[in-house]
């Protein structure tokens, strides 16, 4: 079982999501974080263990290297005649172990590489995965795209991570390694060559908390230039129009401006290092040539030991620099792997109990019993509301911006779990059905369609796969269409990127019908399909709306007040309440708010002033 102690506390709790989450450091060490990693490394534990040993062996060559050309020459110096036989022996050896180093090589870069590559997938499906199911309750308070971005880099941070950590056991066992050969070669020389670490271990103090705040820096004015480029590109119709080229180009030359001199403050840092750890080299090495040469000299050293030394200090700030690069891999694999498991951690809120059941199709009636329902506590958006829809009739849900509609209509596929109250499709509790049947049962269609990247054929058979051509064809002439589908340069088979962005509004609503219609749900939940569309596009959408509704239980978002008239019934939300329900002709005689309304000739109900329609609410309240 997953030790939770150190767990943090639920992401769900925190307002707009991912405020906190761009921290770039975090521990050295999480206890939390290394657990759940290693939930994901279970299944390649032989793997890792395969590579552990290959960098173990790669390590132990490189130590080995240098005492055979000790071994070479000294034992060379030492036979005088029988050198040339010590030699040869000495390149086989020598070659030997440079056969292991390089297999062993290899073994490590392999298996690593492939890991990493396998861990990366498995995380990515499993995110994949949650964020299929989270609740909308927690997509609503958070930053779906900055999300997305750090949860992309997040998982690079952890294949990082386990990549360098397995390298790491050997940059700190040919470390300790170094360490243990110089003092067991010569303990004078070898205390003598190690007095330097202590100044790089000072040099390191004082940097990295420096060089810590110059990279954290340069990350921020980094995002902050993304941000204004990624703005001023996707609002570029809007600055070419207002004429703001000049001064967005100076706002972001300022910013770039700042992260240029960031991104050079950062760099002054890293630089600083290659040359103090290439002195502190140097520095040993003269220690060793001035100190090493003098007991040689003496005859209290042998040569070949003097040049084994040579080789090691060579080597011994390698691992040193390879192991800070590695603690600053950890403390961001530690920070992404909070962001990444809080996420997957996520509660799913809307879950089918034990027992649900499966909805038949056959009755399309919706029932609001005393529903109340809000997005944050203590504000309810819709307050005790009740009506219902029967079979087959089409109901129009009118009000102001703000009062509720686009929440009732959510409530209706269950993206969210009311308060208090009830809602019923085809007779059942919505919490006491299954949600994949629910989905089957009821359709949405959006005021503003989103297409898949795909063609048109798997864009209208998206919420069914088993459809053929015939029926999408089929379909598509249904709704109007067809005729346009196939003047693509590739008819159905035409492709689509995301959005359909060369398609218009019009056209991208009649193949949302289209999808509809070949999904075959009971019932269609529609928000208003006519908005923002010409009077020509808007006669042909109520045509393919008329075909698209028959024979089916309907619940419309309107906007415009022409295109209620032909409901079965409209309902009248103000403030999260129904204050009115009726037929248009029923409305106008009751000569309430709807009637006051619509006589004002206004084309929507979100373009009457909210001043208006709060003085005829005052003043039916006080009639």
């Amino acid at each position: 079982m997953t030790d939770t102690s150190d767990k943090p506390a639920p992401l769900a709790v925190v307002g707009s999501q991912i405020s906190y989450d761009e921290e770039l450091f975090g521990k050295v060490f999480d206890r939390w974080v290394i657990a759940r990693f290693w939930e994901y490394m279970k299944p390649y534990k032989r793997r890792i263990l395969l590579a552990v040993a290959g960098v173990l062996v790669f390590t132990f060559t490189q130590l080995a290297i240098p005492l055979v050309i000790r071994w070479a020459i000294d034992d060379a110096v030492a036979n005088g005649p029988d050198a040339r036989a010590l030699l040869h022996s000495a390149v086989i050896v020598f070659f030997g172990i440079i056969t292991m180093n390089y297999i062993a090589n290899q073994v490590q870069e392999s298996i690593v590489g492939r890991l990493a590559g396998h861990l990366l997938f498995d995380l990515r499906r499993a995110m994949y995965a949650h964020l299929q199911v989270v609740s909308l309750s927690f997509m609503d308070r958070t930053e779906v795209g900055r999300l997305m971005s750090r949860l992309q880099g997040d998982v690079y941070a952890l294949q990082e991570f386990l990549e360098s950590s397995i390298f790491a056991i050997g940059d700190l066992v040919l470390l300790l390694g170094i360490v243990v050969v110089l003092l067991s070669l010569d303990v004078r020389l070898g205390a003598l060559t190690l007095s330097v670490v202590p100044i790089l271990l000072i040099v390191r103090i004082v940097w990295l908390p420096l060089a810590r705040k110059a990279f954290l820096r340069a990350r921020e004015t980094n995002s902050s230039a993304n941000a204004a480029l990624a703005e001023n590109v996707h609002g570029i119709r809007a600055v070419q129009e207002l004429g703001r080229e000049d001064v967005n180009f100076d706002l972001f030359h300022e910013k770039a401006a700042d992260n240029l001199d960031a991104h050079l403050a950062a760099s002054k840092f890293t630089n600083i290092m290659i040359p103090i750890v290439d002195t502190l080299t140097g520095l040993a090495m003269a220690i060793v040539v001035v100190v090493g040469g003098g007991l040689v000299l003496d005859s209290t050293l042998d040569i070949g030991v003097m040049v084994a030394f040579l080789f090691y200090v060579q080597r011994f700030f390698d691992p040193i620099r390879s192991l800070t690069i590695q603690y600053s891999i950890m403390q961001r694999a530690m920070a992404a792997g909070h962001r990444i498991f809080e996420v997957m951690d996520v509660t799913v809120d809307i879950q089918d109990k034990p027992g649900a059941v499966d909805l038949d199709g056959s009755d399309g009636s919706v029932e609001f019993d005393h529903v109340t329902f809000g997005y944050v506590k203590d504000q309810p958006v819709l307050k005790d509301v009740s009506f219902r829809v029967e079979n087959g009739e089409t109901v129009a849900v009118v009000g102001p911006t703000g009062s509720g509609k686009t929440s009732a209509m959510a409530l209706a596929h269950r993206f969210y779990d009311i308060w208090d109250g009830t809602i019923r499709v085809g007779g059942h509790d919505v919490r006491d059905v299954t949600q994949n049947s629910l989905g089957k049962h009821v359709a949405m269609v959006l005021q503003e369609p989103f297409l898949f990247t795909g063609t048109v054929f798997e864009n209208i058979r998206y919420n069914k796969e088993g459809a053929t051509r015939h029926d999408v064809i089929g379909a598509a002439k249904a709704v109007g269409a067809h005729d346009f589908i196939v003047d693509l340069p590739d008819g159905y088979d035409t492709e689509l990127d995301q959005g359909a962005a060369t398609l218009s509004l019009g056209q991208r609503q009649l193949l949302s019908f289209a999808r509809a219609l070949v999904a075959d749900a009971r019932i269609l939940i529609l928000d208003e399909a006519t908005a923002n569309v010409d009077s020509y596009t808007e006669l042909k959408i109520q045509q393919a709306l008329a075909r698209l509704l028959e024979g089916r239980t309907a619940m419309v978002i309107a906007h415009r007040l022409a295109t209620i008239r032909g409901a079965d019934r409209i309902i009248v939300l103000q403030d999260g309440v129904v204050i009115e329900t009726g037929n248009h002709n029923e409305l106008m005689k009751l000569g309430g708010l709807y009637s006051r309304l619509y006589k004002m000739n206004y084309a929507s109900f979100d373009d009457i002033p909210e001043e208006e329609i709060a003085r005829l609410t005052k003043a039916d309240g006080e009639t």
